[in-house]
């Protein structure tokens, strides 16, 4: 069954999102915290161009090194005569030559380990790897002469102190919370849990790789949430000055309706048992929606609609795409009430309006989290750059060798 059932007349859809793979190769913090953790996108240089306060390994001169020469003994000996040298005694035998052994084999230059961060080694091929796949390549081996090789190590520096520290919340995120991640992942796409892994199996990824790679996520996301985003404050007035700057954004010039439905389908020309046994049931849903149960859940328990995988979610209707009952049972209601049982010629609908965008310019109180959020988000680089450079440096044993 169809959800287009609320909109007979357009017969139209937002397409199915084909392009999962893609979605499913980079972080998807934001979904959980609204900010975006990938230091590996375009821009991860801007985040350490600053350079991290590190321990620098020098190299020690030759009088330090276990049994080198001293060089005034050296200079010394050379200065005695032969003759004081002397003496009534045979010489001693040569010593004995020992045969030629091979030299050590060298490490390749590329192997090289130019950094680490707590014993764990970056080489030089990892960082010109990294520039290379940032669009700056390094030309040299002498990393103390580039800027793009400094810049690099830095960079990958900083991806290592966040790698050890994210462990930390390695118990803070339970198979509910990856879940509902998958869940949210799988209805922005809006895909039904079939479509959605067909598709993972076809980008060749196994169901329980997603799932480590959620649970990352979420941690990454608590991360950044507890060290850099909840550390940012945003005053009203920047608030009030970003709204009246950009009013063109909070301007609606089309009404629109997001809906989510919990259908109990009738079948073609139903008897009066059925209709009354439908209705029945509807009543005793929107009961218990309106005490308070998630309505997503009561809709993946009863909805008969391909929507209910989705916790009922349909997305964003114009009226005019809107069966009629539909439309005037939920255009008195307010974001987040639910209409009372509808009955149309495919059941009987309990809708949900969950958002309503009306023409013209959003008011400031209704529009102040996501103006928030966005500032929260132009000020997160340099405040985890801050963070790294100030506090992880310091928890961490950082080298580096060039």
């Amino acid at each position: 069954m169809q959800n287009g059932r609320l909109f007979p007349r357009a017969g139209a859809r937002c397409a199915v999102a084909t392009a999962l793979a893609a979605s499913l190769g980079i972080v998807l913090a934001g979904a959980v915290s609204g900010c975006s953790f990938d230091l590996l996108k375009p821009g991860a240089f801007d985040i350490f161009k600053q350079a991290a306060a590190s321990s620098t390994v020098t190299a020690p001169s030759a009088s330090a090194l276990p049994g080198a020469a001293n060089p005034s003994r050296a200079a010394n000996s050379a200065a005695t005569p032969v003759a004081e040298a002397q003496t009534d005694e045979p010489p001693p035998p040569p010593a004995p030559v020992a045969p030629d052994e091979p030299p050590e084999p060298s490490t390749p230059a590329l192997d090289r380990v130019v950094a680490s961060v707590d014993g764990d080694p970056i080489t030089m091929r990892e960082v010109k790897d990294f520039a290379a796949q940032h669009g700056q390549p390094i030309q040299t081996d002498d990393f103390a002469s580039s800027d793009t090789a400094k810049t690099a190590v830095k960079a990958l520096i900083g991806e290592k102190l966040l790698e050890q520290e994210v462990k930390k919340y390695d118990d803070k995120v339970d198979d509910a919370q990856v879940d509902r991640y998958i869940q949210q992942l799988r209805q922005d796409k809006h895909m039904s849990d079939a479509e959605f892994r067909a598709q993972l199996q076809a980008s060749g990824i196994s169901y329980d790789e997603l799932r480590k790679r959620a649970r990352l996520d979420i941690e990454k996301g608590m991360m950044i949430e507890q060290e850099v985003r909840s550390k940012i404050d945003v005053p009203e007035a920047d608030i009030k000055a970003y709204y009246d700057a950009h009013k063109e954004d909070f301007t609606i010039t089309k009404e629109r309706l997001k809906l989510a439905q919990i259908l109990i389908a009738l079948p073609p020309n139903p008897t009066a048992a059925q209709v009354s046994a439908a209705q029945k049931k509807a009543d005793m849903i929107r009961a218990r929606a309106a005490k308070g149960d998630d309505f997503g859940d009561l809709a993946r328990v009863y909805s008969d609609d391909e929507s209910k995988s989705n916790g009922g979610e349909l997305g964003w209707f114009a009226p005019s795409d809107v069966m009629d009952q539909i439309l005037a049972a939920v255009k008195p209601l307010k974001p987040g009430e639910i209409s009372a049982p509808v009955r149309t010629s495919h059941g009987i609908h309990i809708v949900k309006l969950e958002e309503h965008e009306v023409p013209g310019v959003q008011p400031l109180n209704d529009v102040k989290a996501p103006i928030r959020a966005q500032l929260v988000d132009q000020q997160s680089g340099a405040q985890l750059q801050k963070w790294v450079e100030s506090d992880l440096v310091k928890q961490h044993y950082v080298e580096t060798m060039y």
